[in-house]
């Protein structure tokens, strides 16, 4: 599956019992040898408390890691948090710009600069707008990237447990090029984002966690679905091809 290009962020003790049995032995050389025989005995009395440590392991704990790492336990949290599905947040996003189209969509945890005052830009556009109060930093939330039909990309943050947009503002960073590239890939995509994912969780079965239009290494205007599996908590990206909607490729990530 090759990489679809993606648009710019908005933002032992066995040891121990062994080296003392040496040392033992070390010392009953140097010893007459009338003591031998009582320093051999000490070493007898001593291996069985090495076998012993020696047969410990830590692998219950081990195994417990190695079925459930970081990132599993992470999607697991995060999903299971979320209240609000894709598509209805991707409804939400899409009716907060006129005549917009969604091109991103991504289930992630609230940054601290959400619960911030809101304030301007560096770049001098406007404040963002803050309909709601936002989630608690940490919480999760959908990340929108509508786009108007001159590619002007808007983000729209969503409450991912209420379905309440709490934030929205016009991405500073664009330039022209940009704006080009995305009007691009939207004349292209003949597939809506609803038709791209039927297609890809019908070969992951899941819960879709993100959404993202772009081309990939052979110039494909492409939908990128990632589907979370809840059995097993690997993530499956897809990729289908945005002007018919066959799948390109898939790739787990059972990390």
């Amino acid at each position: 599956m090759s990489s679809a290009r993606r648009l710019p962020p908005v933002r032992s003790l066995a040891v121990a019992g062994a080296l003392g049995a040496s040392a033992l032995l070390l010392t009953a050389c140097s010893n007459a040898d009338t003591n031998r025989s009582s320093v051999a005995e000490a070493a007898q009395t001593e291996s069985p408390s090495a076998t012993a440590t020696d047969t410990q392991s830590p692998s219950p704990t081990g195994s417990a890691s190695a079925s459930m790492n970081e990132d599993k336990t992470e999607r697991k949290d995060l999903v299971s948090a979320a209240k609000v599905t894709w598509d209805k947040a991707a409804d939400t996003a899409v009716k907060e710009v006129p005549e917009g189209k969604l091109v991103d969509l991504e289930l992630k945890r609230t940054d601290a600069d959400a619960t911030a005052s809101p304030s301007g830009s560096p770049t001098g556009s406007a404040s963002p707008s803050m309909p709601n109060p936002a989630p608690s930093e940490g919480a999760p939330e959908w990340e929108a990237k509508v786009a108007q039909p001159d590619g002007t990309l808007h983000r729209i943050d969503i409450d991912a447990a209420n379905g309440k947009v709490f934030r929205t503002m016009v991405d500073p960073d664009q330039d022209p090029d940009d704006k080009t590239q995305i009007t691009e890939w939207l004349d292209k995509a003949k597939q809506t984002p609803e038709q791209a994912v039927k297609a890809a969780t019908e070969k992951a079965k899941g819960t879709v966690t993100h959404v993202e239009l772009g081309d990939n290494d052979n110039q494909q205007v492409v939908w990128d679905v990632d589907v979370v599996d809840k059995k097993n908590w690997n993530k499956t990206s897809v990729e289908v091809d945005a002007a018919n909607g066959k799948v390109l490729g898939q790739k787990v990530d059972k990390d």
